[in-house]
């Protein structure tokens, strides 16, 4: 309603309202993961919390992602690492709608120690990465590559490793940390790609509204037989495909035609050491 009278207005209104319904989703979320844990089955309680935001959010917000997904992949798929782009802060609200059961985040072990944060996510399955003393992404994701293994849980990262804001459909440089961890887990990459939603929310124009977002899961890329040495090119073509259908499905949503975006180099990031290949 305040939208209405002055976007700027509407804009503080919905975000604030945003940051009430994440505050009060992370409570709920600390308590139904203790809960589950005496239960034995705290692997799904980051779904459990990720559909608390998917619900609350929609009615504080009015926002809202539709899956396509008619082949039940996040249903069928397990253990598998999924993999999307990263836009904003409303990417919390998309993994509240899409978020597979039997599947968490990833972290830092460093994290495990934070009070309340670490808490929530020891109890809650997270799988950690052991970044200390590790020279490379691979000694820093062979810890959780055991994990994904022995327990069947799947994870969900962001190549890109961080927040693109991007106003137009694109996709940052790829690290490689969640394609090193597919490889060595022996397990799936499944892309998850999600249209550009800057009509939706653009924070440096101060657009926040209400609409529907479509997500597309892309079928599952295997890894049987890959080595290190492949994750350069399973990194790249990877990159290009979700590209290319974040580009599709964004000129669906917004009914505009737009081009594929130039990309320089190959889309990969090319560094040593653990930080700079972790996403």
């Amino acid at each position: 309603m305040l939208s209405a009278v002055s976007p700027v207005v509407g804009f503080a209104a919905r975000t604030l309202s945003a940051y009430l319904s994440i505050a009060l989703c992370a409570s709920y979320g600390v308590f139904i993961s203790i809960f589950l844990r005496i239960l034995g089955r705290e692997r799904i309680a980051q779904w459990m919390v990720a559909r608390a935001f998917k619900y609350v959010m929609a009615i504080t917000i009015g926002i809202t992602f539709e899956i396509e997904d008619p082949n039940r992949y996040l249903d069928t798929v397990r253990p598998a690492v999924f993999i999307g782009n990263h836009q904003s802060e409303l990417d919390v609200l998309m993994l509240g709608c899409m978020f597979p059961k039997y599947c968490s985040v990833t972290a830092k072990k460093a994290l495990k120690y934070v009070p309340f944060l670490g808490w929530f996510m020891s109890l809650s399955g997270t799988i950690f990465i052991d970044r200390k003393n590790s020279k490379d992404a691979r000694q820093a994701m062979a810890g959780a590559a055991r994990e994904i293994q022995t327990r069947k849980q799947s994870v969900y990262m962001f190549p890109e490793g961080t927040r693109s804001y991007a106003k137009e459909p694109g996709l940052l440089p790829f690290k490689k940390g969640a394609f090193h961890l597919a490889v060595q887990a022996g397990v799936p990459i499944v892309p998850v790609v999600v249209a550009n939603y800057s009509h939706i929310l653009y924070i440096k124009d101060f657009v926040f509204k209400s609409g529907k977002i479509p997500i597309k899961v892309l079928d599952p890329i295997p890894t049987t037989g890959l080595k290190a040495e492949d994750v350069d090119e399973l990194t790249r073509s990877t990159r290009e495909l979700m590209l290319k259908e974040i580009v599709a499905l964004t000129q669906k949503a917004q009914n505009r035609p737009i081009a594929v975006p130039a990309t320089s180099g190959d889309g990969v990031v090319h560094a040593s050491g653990a930080d700079a290949t972790l996403s």
